[in-house]
C-alpha cells in the first residue's frame, strides 16, 4: 500500500484523537491539518513497510505540544476551550487518551509520547487524578437498543452520574429532556423512528448548552473533516474504558467553557 493511502486509512481514527483532546471538531482537525502539512514537506519519517500509525501520531503530538496554530476563520486554534486553561499541552491527559480511547498498547503509545513507559503510566495515575474530580452530573441516553442502552445506564451510573432517561426517538429525547434538563447527553446516530440522533441532539441544543457524545457503528461517516461533525464520538463496540475516557473529557471542556462564560458575564 502506497504511504498515502495508509495515512489516509488512519485519518478518521486521528480525527477522533485530536478532536477528543482539544474539545471541538474545528481545532482538532486543524491540528490534524497542520500535521499533514508538516508531513507533506518532510515525509521521511513515514514509510509503509514501518508502519505510518506511530509516526503520524508522533508527529501530531510534537505540534500539539510546541505551537499554537491557528484556525482557517482567524480564530484561536483552541477556540471555545482556552488550551492556557489547563496549561499548554498536558501530557496526561494525551497519555490517558491513547490508552483508554485509541486502545494503544503501552510501548506504542509510550513512542508516540516520546516518553519511557513507565512515565507513560505516572501520567495515566496523574491522569486518573483529574478525572476524579469531575462533578457528577446527570446524562440523557438517546439509544434504541435495549442492550446497549442498559450497558450504557450501568456504565454511566458506575461513573457516579445519574441517568436521567432513555429515549429511543427523536421525540422521546427531546421529551425526555424537557422534564430534566441533563448534564451530558449520549446519543446514538440512527434511532427506532429511522430518526437522526443528530437531528434530536441539535433540536435539543436549541434550548440546551450541554456537552454532546455521539456513538456510532458508522464513525467514518462523522470524521470526515468536511461538515459541522461532532466533537466527541465512540465506536460501536465500545469499551468501557473508551465511554469513560470521552465522558471525562466532555465534561472537562464543558465545565471549563460554563466557568469562563460565567466570568465574563461577571
Amino acid at each position: 500500500m502506497l504511504t498515502s493511502e495508509a495515512v489516509a486509512r488512519e485519518l478518521p481514527r486521528l480525527r477522533r484523537y485530536a478532536r477528543a483532546l482539544t474539545g471541538n471538531q474545528i481545532s482538532g482537525d486543524a491540528y490534524v491539518t497542520a500535521t499533514l502539512e508538516a508531513l507533506a514537506e518532510d515525509p521521511s519519517t513515514l514509510t509503509a513497510d514501518e508502519g505510518v500509525v506511530v509516526p503520524l501520531f508522533a508527529a501530531f503530538t510534537k505540534i500539539w505540544n510546541s505551537v499554537e496554530i491557528n484556525a482557517h476563520d482567524k480564530e484561536p486554534l483552541n477556540g471555545p476551550t482556552d488550551r492556557h486553561l489547563t496549561s499548554i499541552a498536558p501530557l496526561p491527559r494525551q497519555a490517558f487518551l491513547l490508552i483508554a480511547l485509541e486502545d494503544f498498547p503501552e510501548a506504542t503509545a509510550a513512542k508516540i509520547l516520546d516518553v519511557p513507559v513507565i512515565e507513560l503510566r505516572r501520567l495515566i495515575e496523574e491522569s486518573g487524578r483529574e478525572l476524579a474530580a469531575e462533578i457528577a452530573t446527570d446524562v440523557l441516553v438517546i439509544e434504541d437498543e435495549p442492550l446497549i442502552a442498559m450497558d450504557l445506564e450501568s456504565l454511566v451510573e458506575s461513573l457516579g452520574h445519574r441517568v436521567t432517561g432513555i429515549a429511543r426517538t427523536q421525540k422521546e429525547a427531546v421529551a425526555l429532556a424537557k422534564e430534566e434538563r441533563p448534564g451530558l447527553i449520549l446519543a446514538d446516530i440512527r434511532l427506532a423512528d429511522m430518526s437522526s440522533g443528530v437531528d434530536a441532539v441539535n433540536e435539543l441544543l436549541q434550548s440546551l448548552e450541554v456537552p454532546v457524545i455521539f456513538i456510532t457503528a458508522y464513525p467514518e461517516q462523522l470524521l470526515t473533516g468536511e461538515r459541522p461533525e461532532p466533537a466527541f464520538l465512540i465506536t460501536k463496540p465500545f469499551r468501557p474504558a473508551t465511554v469513560a475516557a470521552v465522558i471525562s473529557q466532555a465534561l472537562f471542556f464543558g465545565r471549563n467553557a460554563t466557568t469562563r462564560k460565567k466570568a465574563v458575564e461577571a
